[in-house]
């Protein structure tokens, strides 16, 4: 089992920036991947960014160059950094991470881009 737990959004102003967090715990070892989704009102949820165990990352192209993940193994947690977000962007931002046999997502959590 694996716990995630998030935190970090918020309304922020176009153009500005939110940093999102995830902390994860339980049967950490086993984890393969741990990603980002979100999804906006009536819309299907989406990948957003993507890190491997080995640190590799991978980013939609709705939000390269604007959005980064990153991640501190030494805190199991990983982060999404969004900068010059725009209204497009608002949408509950889910936690994901997948291991050998399983997986997890966590509450989500609401980012607002308006003025």
């Amino acid at each position: 089992q694996v716990q995630l737990v998030e935190s970090g959004g918020g309304l922020v102003q176009p153009g500005g920036s939110l940093r999102l967090s995830c902390a994860a715990s339980g049967s950490i070892s086993s984890i393969l991947i741990m990603a980002w989704y979100r999804q906006g009102t009536g819309k299907q949820r989406e990948m957003v960014a993507g890190i491997t165990s080995n640190g590799e990352t991978e980013v939609t192209i709705a939000v390269k160059g604007r959005f980064t993940i990153s991640r501190d193994n030494a805190k199991n947690t990983v982060y999404l950094q969004m900068n010059d977000l725009k209204p497009t962007d608002t949408a509950v931002y889910y936690c994901n991470t997948r291991t050998t046999t399983s997986e997890y997502w966590g509450q989500g959590t609401q980012v607002t881009v308006s003025s």
